[in-house]
């Protein structure tokens, strides 16, 4: 199957091309930047331009949709939806004029919202920043290019907060700050996080590609058991070597901050380690059923515990 990826040179892309080439697959990546691991296969172009679109598109089997603006402090924040709206929307046209009938598209969680944990695929929606909402709004008009063909095919993942080796994303900031001796733990950490490991992310993303093409699929994604804020940094604490500070606040107080860092970033200029939106997603309960992926019979190729630690000691080896 020749599949084109997009948004294959970062993060989950690398590692999806690993195992698509891996199972004998032809792979063209459209990236605005070139592939560090597979050079030979990057298309330099961006999802927003249709020209781009339809060039890396041609001859493509299946397309898996990843590029997408996710950091929280993206800015100016209509580029959430120029990217991951309108740059799906040219993947649709691209894929509409060329005939492919198969996307395999990764959302997010974030379409949820944070005020409500364990939503099933069927639970409310109720995205409460620009990076969710733009979600949502390329899953919406997937569902558009679906209904144009009955001989299309779509399979949409809301995957939890992805780690692993090499990501510069929450999780690792999290880490880094503990390895630093720069972190405290704000109140009880009693509530729970699902997390994703690349590496079984990688693998889900192949195995979808791998069944007989469904009219429509989607399932949530995370590794279980769901662990708790508090287990998440006691094990780091432990792996790295460091103490942390408890500070028994209430998450109003933690929010403050949150607030003031949003404060000092407009004034400085600077992207902030503290902000609200990183506050208000550290202190929220967020985990994802998973009953509908377990249904597919998909085996995890790692355990979630173990990948977690092997990520600590790779990134910080040096500490």
């Amino acid at each position: 199957m020749k599949v084109l990826v997009t948004g294959g040179s970062g993060f989950v892309g690398a590692r999806t091309i690993d195992r698509l080439l891996a199972n004998g697959h032809e792979v063209v990546n459209l990236d605005v930047r070139v592939s560090d691991r597979h050079p030979e296969r990057t298309t330099l172009g961006d999802v927003r331009d249709a020209d781009a679109c339809l060039r890396a598109m041609r001859g493509a089997d299946a397309v898996l949709h990843l590029a997408a603006l996710y950091r929280d402090d993206v800015r100016p924040r209509e580029l959430y939806y120029q990217v991951n709206v309108d740059g799906t929307g040219c993947i649709a046209r691209a894929a509409a004029e060329l005939g492919v009938r198969r996307i395999v598209f990764t959302s997010s969680f974030s379409v949820y919202g944070l005020e409500d944990a364990g939503k099933s695929e069927s639970g409310a929606l109720d995205p409460v920043n620009d990076y969710g909402r733009s979600k949502l709004a390329a899953e919406s008009l997937l569902r558009e290019w679906l209904q144009g063909d009955a001989s299309r095919s779509l399979q949409v993942l809301r995957p939890s907060v992805i780690f692993g080796e090499g990501n510069r994303g929450n999780v690792w900031t999290l880490l880094n700050q503990i390895a630093r001796g720069r972190f405290a733990l704000i109140g009880r950490g009693a509530n729970r996080k699902s997390m994703a490991y690349v590496g079984n992310v990688a693998e889900f993303l192949l195995f979808l590609l791998g069944r007989s093409a469904p009219r429509y699929e989607l399932y949530n994604y995370a590794d279980k058991p769901d662990m708790s804020v508090s287990e998440i940094v006691d094990t780091a604490a432990r792996e790295l070597g460091r103490s942390v500070l408890r500070v028994p606040v209430p998450g109003r107080i933690a929010m403050l901050l949150g607030y003031g860092g949003d404060v000092l970033g407009r004034l400085t200029g600077k992207s902030m380690t503290l902000n609200s939106e990183r506050v208000r997603k550290f202190l929220a309960d967020t985990t994802l059923p998973t009953a509908r992926l377990e249904s597919t019979g998909f085996a995890r190729p790692f355990e979630l515990n173990r990948a977690f630690v092997q990520t600590i000691r790779s990134e910080f080896a040096q500490r």
